[in-house]
């Protein structure tokens, strides 16, 4: 359960995660929002960057990114979100290189940079966490991140 302990920080910070709280707030599924509060910790830990809200997302960090194209844009370099048929976490930079650890993870379904997980009672935490703390230093590798400001 999240507790005023996880509001500390700068003023800044501080309304972000306010954001972010009354967001999980609206979660119907209880167990949904228990296992948003579980990732909320464990992605902030696992990245380094506290939570803020990037539309029905909680992202953590900033990175800039442009395309051959020219379209440009900032975005979250990890996150989540508890969506009602799943819990949906964000590795941007893919899977390819962790499939030895996706081995490990347990019942799980991958999109392009999302990882769908039921419930995190079907998961090893240790090797999500483990899994989103190589995914943030391989885009720290590629990108200059940063703090949502």
């Amino acid at each position: 359960m999240l507790t005023s302990a996880h509001l500390s920080g700068r003023d800044g910070e501080i309304e972000m995660k306010k954001d972010v709280l009354e967001f999980l707030s609206t979660v119907d599924n209880a167990r949904r929002k228990a296992d948003a509060e579980v990732l909320l910790t464990l992605l902030e830990e696992a990245s380094g960057y506290s939570p803020y809200m990037h539309g029905s997302m909680i992202g953590f960090g900033q990175y800039h990114y442009q395309y051959d194209s020219g379209h440009q844009g900032d975005f979250f370099v990890t996150g989540f979100s508890p969506r009602k048929q799943n819990l949906a976490v964000y590795i941007m930079p893919g899977f390819t290189q962790y499939q030895e650890l996706l081995d490990k993870l347990g019942k799980h379904k991958l999109g392009k940079s999302c990882l769908y997980i039921n419930k995190l009672d079907d998961i090893d935490l240790s090797i999500l966490k483990s899994l989103v703390t190589l995914s943030v230093q391989d885009m720290q590798k590629k990108y200059e991140c940063k703090a949502h400001p």
